[in-house]
């Protein structure tokens, strides 16, 4: 359970509407698939990978690991599940420059995306590539800092009004920047 009291901003992995829709799609698509008029071939490409693609969205829901957190230290930007510990890294407040709102189109509908800009010279970030952050600019709306420390929203529900807070609480010359 969240404590709305506490400053601190803390947003876990669960089962929001769109976990439980694709979860439940999954579930449905690999039933048909099992279907015995469903020719063998698409039965066994088709079985481990919507299956198994629904067991993993439903493990990253159940897992309850932190997506993303605000507290006195800084910013802890949750990673992948499946990879948590590669993936996972925190900000410091000394290198956090502002927090941005975004999304990234995806073709259909958009994702919704939170980030932090760094300072210049703040140390790289785990998987922070030169030739990715080059290629960024031309795939999102914002900087390649920001992107690089950027998580979508999908599979924890985010609180935009309890994060503005706890960035007002720890860092209130920190700007949040709207862009959703």
């Amino acid at each position: 359970m969240t404590d709305h009291t506490s400053p601190v901003y803390e947003a876990r992995y669960g089962w929001d509407r769109r976990t439980r829709g694709l979860v439940a799609a999954s579930a449905v698509f690999t039933a048909v698939l099992l279907l015995p008029e469903t020719p063998l071939l698409t039965q066994l490409l088709g079985v481990p990978l919507s299956g198994g693609g629904g067991l993993f969205m439903a493990y990253a829901a159940s897992s309850g690991k932190v997506a993303f957190r605000v507290d006195e230290t800084g910013v802890l930007l949750g990673g992948n599940p499946a990879r948590y510990r590669a993936t996972t890294t925190h900000v410091p407040w000394d290198d956090i420059t502002g927090f941005v709102l975004w999304h990234q189109a995806m073709g259909g509908p958009s994702l919704p995306c939170i980030g932090v800009t760094r300072r210049k010279g703040a140390p790289s970030l785990p998987g922070e590539f030169p030739k990715l952050r080059a290629a960024l600019k031309y795939l999102v709306p914002v900087p390649g800092d920001g992107a690089m420390a950027s998580r979508v929203v999908t599979g924890w529900r985010f609180d935009k009004a309890r994060l503005v807070a706890a960035v007002a609480h720890f860092a209130p010359e920190v700007p949040v920047r709207d862009r959703l």
